[in-house]
This record gives structure tokens, C-alpha cells and sequence, in this order.
């Protein structure tokens, strides 16, 4: 059974950080790209950040230089590191692991900025 359980969402101050965690099982994490994904109220969801299996990450533009996505393969986790954050960074933030066409998703975590 595949799992993907965030963690570490919560309100905070524009400006603060938040460190977000994504512990995945059932799946062979280090040949899976690892992505977060965010909805806002009312809008789409768009991609946060990606790692790749081969070590390549990719950013949306709205979070370049702020946010830091990172993977430990050893532990099934993959982190966000958000810092600078402001409040239309406010969404529900999804953990999602992808092989070939085959993809999980968690239940995802609330983040709240506020102003």
C-alpha cells in the first residue's frame, strides 16, 4: 500500500519560513521524481517544485529563490524549505511521487500566511 503523509504546514508570519516534509512508503522512492503541488482557494493547482530521479529540480516561477526542494532517498523524504513567505503563498500543499505514468499523491498540508 502506497503512502504519502506531509507534514509540517501551519500558520505562520509573512516573512517566516516553514519546513515541509513528505515521508513516502510503498513505492522504491529514489526512482520516483518527487514533486509539490499547491491549491489555493478558488485557483488551479500549480507546481511548486520537482526532483527528479536523476537530481535535476525545477521550480514554478512564483516560488524561485524562496523556496529549497531537497530529497532523502535514505528516508523515504522529500522536504520543502520555504522561507520569505508571503501570503498568497497560502494553499494546501500536495506531495506527489510519479514513475513513468503511474503517480500518488498524499492528502496534503495547509499553509497560511499571514499579512
Amino acid at each position: 500500500q502506497v503512502q504519502l503523509v506531509e507534514s509540517g504546514g501551519g500558520l505562520v508570519q509573512a516573512g517566516g519560513s516553514l519546513r515541509l516534509s513528505c515521508a513516502a512508503s510503498g513505492i522504491i522512492f529514489s526512482k520516483n521524481d518527487m514533486a509539490w503541488y499547491r491549491q489555493a482557494p478558488g485557483k488551479q493547482r500549480e507546481l511548486v517544485a520537482l526532483s527528479t530521479n536523476g537530481g535535476r529540480t525545477i521550480y514554478g516561477d512564483a516560488v524561485k529563490g524562496r523556496f529549497t526542494i531537497s530529497r532523502d532517498n535514505a528516508k523515504n523524504t522529500v522536504y520543502l524549505q520555504m522561507n520569505s513567505l508571503k501570503p498568497e503563498d497560502t494553499a494546501v500543499y500536495y506531495c506527489k511521487a510519479t514513475y513513468y505514468s503511474t503517480s500518488y499523491e498524499g492528502q496534503g498540508t495547509q499553509v497560511t500566511v499571514s499579512s
